[in-house]
């Protein structure tokens, strides 16, 4: 997928997140989908590093579990400073957990982005197997776009609806 594409991904798998996130904390329902926006290009950080394969270690689950580690931390720091848990689906997650979640999910969105391209990922790296389900071309415009269409709709809808307060 392009840009378009991954960016419309990303809405459209957290829009279940923030249609339970927007009755009780809607500033965390935008708040969390920013989060997971901002990595929806991520894994694509490989076309800038020479020593690093295009979908290679950044779209694996190393990764993703990599990026929530960051966000643990992220929010480790913010937990000690005072931050409320986050109340999600009956569960309750510390600020380390809710981040360090966002990070995994907002890298896993990329991923299936990219898995249902017939270049696939190496979901397991370092293992030399990749993941491709082969429905659609990286580069058609029409699939970049749907995309991108279906989570404004799909995040709309979640967040117009949402879970009651």
């Amino acid at each position: 997928m392009y840009r378009n594409g991954h960016l419309g991904m990303s809405l459209l798998v957290y829009a279940p997140v923030g249609y339970l996130l927007v009755g009780r904390r809607p500033l965390l329902a935008v708040l969390g989908g920013v989060v997971v926006l901002s990595l929806a290009s991520v894994p694509d950080i490989d076309h800038r590093l020479p020593v690093v394969s295009h979908r290679g270690v950044t779209h694996s689950l190393l990764f993703a579990a990599g990026v929530g580690a960051v966000g643990w931390a992220a929010g480790t720091v913010l937990g000690g400073l005072g931050i409320a848990p986050v109340d999600l689906a009956g569960t309750t997650l510390s600020p380390a957990l809710f981040l360090g979640f966002l990070g995994v999910y907002g890298i896993l969105a990329h991923l299936a982005g990219d898995v249902i391209t017939p270049a696939g990922v190496p979901l397991f790296w370092p293992a030399p197997t990749t993941l491709s389900l082969s429905v659609v071309g990286a580069d058609s415009t029409v699939a970049n776009y749907g995309l991108l269409a279906a989570g404004v709709v799909a995040t709309g809808a979640a967040l117009a609806v949402g879970v009651p307060g």
